[in-house]
């Protein structure tokens, strides 16, 4: 073993770690004091092998693993002053608790080595094989890229994580175990860093727990958020809890009591009666959605039964029921209907003796396991129990995920995407049926459409009506519990502007709105050129656009390739500004660039004297032609008009009136630099936007034009039934760079399909 050193006194960068803002120095004598207290009993023999210096069997990976780790975070501490390799300790624990296996455990010590240090993934796997390796670079932090915005950032790690994740569920297993130990350790870190890091956690890896079924993750997770993020309810909810301890201690002794002396006379042995108290997030999000008291909440206090089989389940809810007052409505199967989480147990709310109201829980010892390790207790629970049955249908219970994977090569736009992981994550509230029996579970509100995209993409694409328990229902009524929905598709039907007002999952809004992006492709392909030809100028642009660069443009852009990337420009997916500034990120694209275009960009200002906005034609009787209304910024040529006084009229220098001009009568012009405290002049504009027809949306466009100074001349509105709605507007722009931008915008806007520029015939 190598000697630990002593750190240096300069500060230590850590990227991605929210906890380990500080270093501190530490003593080998301390650090080793340390970490042995803190080695759990199953790891102690490998520990102290590697601390005599003794060789571990190349069998004993995880010994290995921490061997390994304590080497490279020698030295190294957390923001409470204790040694960093307690951190990955801990992690592994929670892996080895979970029942996960050898090569997550040893993830578990190795997740932050090939980020902090200068090991490599190759090293790790050569020196723990294929599988420790694929964990640890599934769950290595991402390096800082470089984002728009941090919407932007968060969306794409987020990308990455669920692709991590569908690639190997584990993945996302260990990263929980980090954030919770993370979490744990909260307390060393600044109050605003508490609460940013507390909000993540409650809005994405609480959530994320919870669709795997890790409950006690999950529970533990919102706690500890709470208590930082909203601390005075905190501190409320748990004196509530405290004053009311003793009297519920008593009512479930009692209701314990009753129960198990009743299953012993049924000739049921083999159980187990506990108490169970609710988290104290969970007490108070029931409060504030439900607008209720503290004693007005029925599960509070909770009794759980565990029995062996699934019928001794039933006979115990007959026993509940037999004995205590059943509250009306309360009682849930999730034994015959379980939750999306594998998660099955038979939930029901009684009187108990003291007139307080008791839950009751009852599922058998497998229900058990999965409730409190979710897809973790696939594996505990087989390694435990060699008799059991393999778990079925797995594959089916992470289609969400599946589709969160197929839907980010899909969606653009970070906010959206996000939306969506956010909608999917958190608990659905209805339970539905196909036709053939699957379980389909959809936010509260969801429709037949909801249902049909939730299916399948190209279901919902094609769908031409339902069918709800055997009856033709329209498609905008609202799902219940247990409904049987039948989608009728045709091959020429398709979705209608309509959907996207009633659908209540973000996932069908963007469906739809990607089927109306793409059923106009090739004006969408024609509008994308042109806004690049205008940028960059049609010489050299088709070399351009078949070059290796382009393609990896378009990759870094999220799109498969060249095409699908104009695309995205033509309706709006994304800006041909963002476009060309990654292109002119690297200095050899310039070749690219037309040259005459180029120069007139960057033509010389004018003296700050002269008040004409045209360079070359000061004093002179000038128009700016109708035909393509050209603005400053935009590249311009100028003709001499025929007549004595028509003077010259400017063009766009990509006009397509230009081309049966003679050369004589062009003039090579350009804009005038301003003066920013200048009055700027206005040109007119003409603009249509086609946009999803919805109360209101006109006067989202209009706030979009007002917030940016913009002057609306005429406005004019066309609907039909069943189809996009079309907005002509009529605007003064005073340059390019503000009618880019305010065209982006309006293009951000969940409904618009698509933003062009009108020019006259």
């Amino acid at each position: 073993m190598t000697p630990m050193t002593l750190l240096a006194e300069a500060p230590v960068e850590r990227l991605g770690h929210p906890i380990d803002d500080e270093i501190a120095c530490v003593s080998v004598r301390e650090c080793n004091a340390v970490v042995d207290a803190w080695i759990p009993d199953w790891l102690r023999s490998s520990w102290e092998k590697s601390q005599r210096g003794e060789s571990l069997d190349n069998e004993d990976v995880v010994g290995r693993a921490l061997d390994f780790a304590y080497r490279l975070h020698d030295g190294q501490c957390r923001a409470s002053g204790e040694p960093y390799i307690l951190h990955p300790i801990a992690v592994a624990s929670i892996l080895k608790d979970l029942g996960g296996s050898n090569a997550m455990i040893a993830a578990g010590f190795l997740h932050d080595v090939v980020e902090d240090t200068d090991v490599s993934c190759d090293q790790i796997e050569e020196m723990f094989g294929k599988e420790v390796r694929q964990l640890v670079e599934g769950v290595t932090k991402l390096s800082k890229l470089s984002f728009e915005s941090k919407t932007e950032s968060q969306a794409e790690n987020f990308r990455r994580m669920f692709l991590a994740m569908a690639q190997d569920i584990r993945v996302i297993i260990v990263k929980l175990a980090d954030r919770l130990h993370n979490m744990r350790t909260l307390e060393h870190l600044r109050p605003e860093k508490q609460v940013l890091i507390s909000r993540e956690t409650r809005e994405i890896f609480a959530p994320l727990a919870n669709r795997l079924g890790l409950g006690q993750i999950k529970w533990e997770l919102e706690d500890i958020a709470f208590k930082y993020i909203e601390p005075d309810q905190y501190q409320t909810m748990v004196s509530l809890v405290a004053e009311t301890h003793e009297d519920r201690h008593e009512q479930l002794t009692e209701v314990t009591r009753v129960l198990a002396d009743r299953l012993e006379s049924m000739g049921i042995d083999d159980f187990e009666i506990s108490g169970r108290p609710k988290h104290l997030y969970g007490i108070y999000r029931k409060m504030e959605r439900q607008k209720k008291q503290y004693n007005e909440i029925y599960d509070i206090q909770a009794v759980r039964v565990i029995v062996n089989t699934k019928e001794e389940c039933y006979r115990v809810l007959a026993v509940v029921h037999d004995h205590f007052c059943p509250i009306p409505g309360r009682f849930k199967d999730y034994i015959g209907l379980p939750k999306p989480n594998r998660y099955q147990s038979l939930h029901t709310a009684v009187i108990g003796p003291k007139g307080q109201p008791v839950e009751v829980q009852i599922r058998t010892w497998e229900m058990h396991h999965i409730a409190d390790y979710g897809i973790a207790a696939h594996w505990k629970y087989k390694e435990s129990n060699s008799t059991s049955k393999p778990l079925k249908g797995d594959d089916q219970k992470f289609t969400w995920l599946r589709q969160l994977v197929e839907w980010q090569r899909e969606l653009k736009d970070p906010q959206e995407y996000l939306d969506s992981v956010k909608e999917d994550l958190f608990d659905s509230e209805v339970y539905v049926f196909s036709p053939k029996g699957d379980v389909y579970c959809l936010p509260r509100g969801s429709t037949p459409v909801d249902f049909a995209y939730r299916v399948h993409t190209e279901v919902g694409n094609h769908c031409s009506g339902a069918l709800v328990n055997n009856v033709m229902v329209p498609l905008q009524r609202p799902l219940k519990h247990g409904d049987i929905v039948t989608i009728l598709t045709q091959n020429n039907a398709h979705p209608s502007t309509d959907w996207i007002n009633f659908v209540a999952t973000n996932s069908a809004k963007s469906r739809i709105r990607q089927w109306f992006k793409r059923s106009r492709r090739d004006e969408n392909l024609a509008l994308g050129r042109s806004a690049l030809e205008r940028e960059l100028g049609k010489n050299g642009l088709e070399s351009l656009l078949k070059s290796d660069q382009m393609q990896k443009l378009a990759e870094r852009c999220n799109y498969h390739n060249v095409e699908d990337l104009i695309a995205g420009i033509g309706y709006g997916e994304t800006s041909v500004n963002s476009v060309v500034n990654k292109l002119r990120e690297n200095q050899h694209n310039d070749r690219y660039f037309n040259p005459q275009k180029y120069e007139a960009r960057h033509e010389p200002a004018h003296s700050n004297n002269s008040k004409s906005p045209i360079l070359g034609l000061e004093g002179m009787v000038y128009s700016i032609a109708g035909c393509c209304t050209p603005l400053p910024g935009e590249p311009i040529t100028g003709v001499v008009a025929l007549g004595s006084n028509r003077g010259i009229t400017i063009h766009r220098h990509d006009c397509i009136n230009l081309a049966n001009i003679p050369s004589d009568r062009l003039l090579h012009v350009g804009w005038n630099q301003q003066k920013e405290n200048d009055h700027a002049q206005t040109y007119p504009i003409d603009i249509r936007v086609e946009t999803i027809d919805r109360v209101g949306v006109l006067r989202d466009i209009l706030t979009r034009l007002s917030d940016n100074k913009i002057n609306v001349r005429k406005a004019n509105v066309q609907t039909k039934k069943g189809k996009a709605a079309i907005i002509d507007l009529s605007i003064d722009i005073s340059d390019r760079h503000q009618f880019d931008r305010v065209c982006n915008q309006i293009n951000k806007m969940c409904d618009t399909l698509s933003v062009s520029r009108l020019v006259a015939e």
